[in-house]
């Protein structure tokens, strides 16, 4: 008996060992949180070049980190790319091509993807959801069952900042939940208490590092910006005086989160990645526009560069350079990968889309880590496609939200040269027919690989 109590000890006294040296480990990480803004148009940022916003905390984010140039949104929809950004896999690969219902009831990205949530819970992190989610309104495609052990915000693809009604259905569809529970914070400003919600999970997590991922649900519509900032922008036309008076509004916000940090004594060990989910909208809901694409062709909806091509800075005082910029191609798949290097962990098992960016925040030098670059949006007979490789891009049944009438029956596979126009004004399929032969069938493999 005195062996077999004493071996049982020795089991329990190896486990100890192991269970604290793990949670040693993990104290020692850093932290993680991603800002992931909605309908923010390419150049919506001083340090991006809009002269006419104040946006001094992306500003100050990029001075204490990395600003890409050729950052690209895993779809041009919501839903789609936050599967992507989520999963690390081109949205169609992860079963969500275009966006997925905003009713209760209804499933959206399966419940078999593997996101960064879960990646980050396994190794030790507390994990939290704030904001807006939109894949999935049942409880296995909702937060608390993809990998986040705290979830706040709204599962459909937009609300009232006020009420949490649903903005464009009824009847009186109200969206607000906690931990896959409905609750009720009628008259109380979204952003401020996304900002209460960001600062607790920050508070309560002393022993083990967080990840938090904001998903910010501004500058979509509804364009609820503060009276401070409506009033700063009064002069502007519309509709641009409504969509900055709301970008103002977002800066503001993200700017009391880094305050929070560094009052903590967190933000040296924070990996903070800022980034927008895809262009600005053109929408009806968003007053026919108000975004900066810049030179940029299209908007939401479509894969011309205006509809992908997005701001996005990580920032890791403690760790990467500050003030640099990288004009090397990414995507937002390739946060997963680059992320759970940086926190040291294992990378998974399953097939990534995305890459590790860490060599290109490293060296400025570095080459771009993808060979070639594939969007799918939507799916059937006719979704819309491109593939990228160097500076050619080939769009496949394309769309342009701003311009619909400038594309004719002739443009079904337009092909452009980054490099030569970055507008994308001009068709050049007829003109390289070697080029389009390749990107075509390099679509086709693409295409075949993402299939079930």
């Amino acid at each position: 008996m005195r062996v077999r109590m004493g071996r049982l000890g020795g089991m329990f006294l190896a486990l100890a060992a192991v269970v604290l040296g793990s949670e040693a480990l993990a104290a020692d990480r850093p932290n993680v949180l991603m800002i992931y803004t909605d309908d923010q148009g390419t150049l919506d940022a001083n340090c991006y070049g809009s002269t006419d916003l104040v946006t001094p905390n992306f500003d100050r984010l990029a001075d204490t980190g990395i600003r890409f140039t050729q950052m690209y949104a895993p779809s041009a929809i919501c839903s789609a790319s936050r599967a992507g950004l989520l999963t690390g896999r081109y949205p169609a690969r992860a079963g969500v091509p275009s966006n997925v219902s905003s009713e209760k009831g209804q499933a959206g990205m399966p419940a078999s993807e593997i996101t960064i949530a879960e990646v980050m819970q396994q190794n030790g992190y507390r994990t939290g959801h704030v904001g807006k989610w939109h894949l999935g309104y049942t409880p296995p495609t909702m937060p608390n069952a993809q990998g986040f052990a705290s979830s706040f915000g709204h599962m459909g693809g937009c609300i009232d900042n006020y009420s949490y009604f649903f903005y464009w259905n009824g009847p009186n569809r109200h969206d607000l939940w906690r931990d896959g529970k409905e609750i009720w914070l009628d008259g109380t400003y979204f952003g401020d208490a996304m900002v209460d919600e960001c600062r607790r999970l920050i508070n309560e997590s002393e022993q083990e590092p967080f990840f938090i991922y904001w998903a910010i649900n501004w500058p979509h519509y509804p364009m609820q910006g503060t009276a401070k900032w409506r009033e700063h922008y009064a002069d502007l036309p519309s509709p641009r005086d409504k969509y900055a008076a709301f970008v103002s509004s977002l800066d503001e916000r993200i700017g009391l989160i880094v305050d929070h940090l560094e009052r903590t004594g967190k933000r040296d060990n924070t990996i903070l990645v800022l980034q927008s989910d895809h262009g600005h909208s053109v929408e009806e809901r968003a007053f026919f526009g108000g975004g900066n694409p810049g030179p940029y062709r299209g908007a939401k909806g479509c894969l011309f560069e205006g509809g992908i091509r997005v701001p996005a800075i990580v920032s890791w005082p403690s760790k990467l350079p500050q003030g640099e910029v990288r004009d090397q191609m990414a995507v937002g798949c390739d946060w997963l990968p680059t992320l759970v290097e940086l926190a040291g962990l294992d990378m998974p098992a399953h097939h990534l889309d995305g890459k590790s960016l860490v060599p290109v925040l490293e060296d400025p030098q570095a080459p771009t880590q993808h060979k070639s670059l594939y969007w799918q949006l939507g799916s059937g007979k006719r979704p819309q496609w491109v593939v990228r490789k160097g500076p050619w891009k080939l769009l496949g049944n394309p769309t342009d939200r701003r311009e619909p009438k400038s594309l004719t029956d002739h443009d079904q596979l337009f092909l452009a040269n980054l490099e030569m126009d970055e507008t994308e004004s001009e068709n050049l399929a007829t003109q390289y027919p070697d080029i389009l032969a390749e990107l075509v069938e390099l679509q086709q493999g693409y295409a075949t690989g993402l299939e079930p």
